[in-house]
């Protein structure tokens, strides 16, 4: 009896490894394809006057910034610093959601990684390392 339970459990074990090794290699081919269409990634935003266009990487970093001749009408520094910082937080909020879109294509569903790409929450790249610590110290006890 022990044996046929040793058997079910390594055949569930290996079908496991399996399952984990295939996602694995799903990502490790698919890295360099990954790592290049992020090399390539721009966004630009626009303000609503179109005065401010910005445009961004894919770590949210200033790559280009085009100010309209108009807004020089208007001497309001203040508002004309408000209107860039606004321009690029939006456009580095969309490659921020353009990144997360292209990595959940290479990484499993539930994985840390993509939890911190989404939440920015270092915590969320340790959960499973928690959670089988948690679980041999419950088994210690």
């Amino acid at each position: 009896m022990a044996q046929t339970a040793d058997r079910d459990a390594n055949r569930a074990l290996r079908a496991r490894f399996d399952e984990v090794f295939g996602q694995y290699e799903r990502l490790r081919s698919g890295l360099d394809d990954l790592q290049q269409r992020l090399a390539r990634l721009r966004v630009t935003a626009e303000s609503e006057d179109r005065h401010v266009k910005a445009t961004v990487g894919p770590r949210g970093q200033l790559i280009k910034l085009e100010l309209d001749p108009r807004i020089y009408r208007d001497h309001n520094v203040e508002a004309l610093a408000a209107k860039i910082t606004s321009t690029v937080q939006q456009a580095t909020e969309r490659a921020t959601s353009d990144v997360q879109e292209l990595v959940r294509g290479y990484l499993p569903p539930g994985s840390g990684a993509a939890d911190y790409l989404r939440d920015g929450n270092f915590g969320s790249l340790l959960r499973r390392s928690d959670a089988a610590l948690r679980e041999e110290a419950e088994r210690d006890e």
